[in-house]
């Protein structure tokens, strides 16, 4: 993983939550995670990552906080530890 998509997974994990993300960025830490990305209808995409799965809109070109909450539970409950598995 080069250290942009560390500074993006880090930035997931940020308190307080950063404002600042971009929805591609996040898919591209999501395949460099080894997941997949599935385009939905009404410009949402699927993130599937070690059998557990979110969808998240393109609305916009930042992540709201309420986006990036469960962005981080779902790589949290996919058991993805910036701090431990992806230091800075």
């Amino acid at each position: 993983m080069n250290h942009r998509h560390r500074k993006v997974l880090h930035a997931l994990f940020a308190h307080p939550v950063s404002a600042n993300i971009a929805p591609r960025a996040v898919e591209s830490v999501i395949k460099e995670l080894g997941g997949e990305i599935d385009q939905r209808q009404g410009g949402r995409v699927g993130l599937h990552l070690n059998k557990h799965f979110v969808e998240m809109s393109h609305d916009s070109h930042t992540l709201q906080p309420a986006h990036v909450h469960e962005i981080r539970k779902f790589l949290e409950s996919a058991g993805i530890d910036p701090k431990r598995d992806y230091p800075l």
